[in-house]
């Protein structure tokens, strides 16, 4: 009678190496090598003996595994099995499927089909199933009493089961093709949650051995891994926020657009959508222009001082600023004068809140921006000469400094 010992090896490993095993003699002080053989060399079958070794053994694979399922067909539309259903201690639910000596090409498809059919699975269906599964291998057990007992909580009402989708798929075979190998990589990257465990049965004399050994993620890799992907789960989600917010900027954009077009404000007929919540337009005056901002809790219009020097946009700030109960007048409201000393340029500018969130309000806030661009430039625009006078005697002082330091070096 050949006696099986389940041995599961803690070595990392890669998938490119083979696994050796070695008997110790300590009368010798030796150490003697274990041959590796295929499992149908011992004429071992995937469901009467892996399938077995594993549902009685689970934390063979390297963690506490509640089997609930042994072939289980109860699908829908469908005469398909799994291999075995087990819930983990987070209460998700883990497709394991075996193979042999050869994984397969399909191994990833199979199991990626039926993560898809448990997913729909309720709380009460996976106690049922595990119900019947005890009835047959070990009756005289309560089903829900064991999963509470597997995952220490009090009453089966508080259980969480199958949450979400966080299905996962554990993957035993003895050899995984490379285009298994490369889609499991792949899915991981995308946070389908797989393990590859390598298999290998030994003999020695009347003597079986079988390592057990996870060879995707490698152990000491699969911390890392959670951390990578969970970043770069951040990262997608970040930038399909992103995405989103810019899409809802460009079409908010483009109804302000054509409401200034059809108010005949003809500043912005040759400013397209941006992404950006804000929205410039020239005045013709270089540096300096009207601009509208949208953000998700207010409109605003603004005039903006943005030459590229910050001593001038001062200048014509403060001289602007003399006027302020003049051009607020005009205006029609008192502005919002800001000369910003730590910054580059200087806003002048009136704003008014809204949920720019709901789309249904819109209408009003694209009202409001027209409006106010309006009276923004029946207030500003009698300046603009103003401001290129200045512009240019403060070029011109500039040039007569230059000169006269010329003249003083000659």
């Amino acid at each position: 009678m050949l006696q099986l010992n389940a041995y599961c090896a803690a070595i990392s490993f890669r998938p490119t190496q083979a696994i050796s095993m070695y008997r110790i003699n300590q009368i010798s002080n030796r150490i003697t090598k274990i041959k590796n053989v295929r499992f149908g060399d011992l004429n071992l079958r995937e469901r009467e003996h892996l399938q077995e070794w594993l549902a009685n053994q689970a934390d063979a694979l390297g963690e506490e595994l509640l089997i609930c399922a042994k072939e289980f067909n109860g699908f829908d539309d469908t005469k398909e099995r799994l291999d075995l259903l087990a819930i983990d201690k987070n209460g998700a639910l883990v497709i394991i499927e075996n193979k042999l000596d050869d994984s397969g090409k399909d191994v990833v498809w199979q199991s990626l089909k039926y993560a898809s059919y448990c997913s729909t699975l309720s709380k009460t269906s996976i106690a049922e199933i595990y119900q019947k599964y005890l009835d047959k291998e070990k009756p005289g057990q309560d089903a829900k009493a064991l999963i509470c007992e597997f995952l220490q909580e009090e009453t089966f009402d508080e259980v969480v089961l199958n949450p979400g989708n966080d299905q996962r798929i554990i993957m035993v075979a003895a050899q995984f093709r490379k285009e298994v190998t490369s889609t499991v990589l792949w899915l991981l990257k995308h946070r389908i949650f797989l393990k590859c465990f390598k298999a290998t049965p030994f003999q020695d004399g009347n003597d079986l051995f079988l390592t057990i050994e996870q060879v995707i993620p490698l152990p000491e890799a699969e911390e890392l891994m959670i951390g990578i992907s969970q970043k770069e789960v951040e990262e997608q989600d970040v930038e399909r926020g992103n995405a989103k917010v810019q899409a809802f900027r460009v079409d908010f954009w483009h109804q302000a657009l054509k409401a200034l077009k059809d108010a005949g404000v003809r500043r912005y007929l040759t400013v397209s959508p941006m992404r950006d919540n804000w929205l410039y337009a020239r005045c013709g005056v270089r540096g300096v222009r009207y601009g509208m901002v949208f953000t998700k809790d207010e409109a605003r219009v603004e005039f903006g001082l943005a030459t590229d020097s910050k001593e001038n946009n001062k200048v014509l700030f403060d001289l602007l600023f003399k006027q302020r109960e003049t051009l607020n007048a005009t205006f029609g409201a008192e502005l919002n004068w800001r000369r910003m000393e730590d910054k580059k340029s200087s806003l002048i500018e009136f704003s008014k809140e809204f949920d720019g969130r709901n789309r249904a309000h819109w209408p009003s806030m694209i009202a409001w921006l027209v409006e106010h661009m309006q009276r923004l430039e029946k207030t500003f625009e009698p300046q603009l000469p103003v401001i290129r006078d200045a512009l240019a005697q403060i070029s011109n002082e500039a040039t007569e400094l230059v000169n006269d330091e010329e003249s003083d070096d000659v």
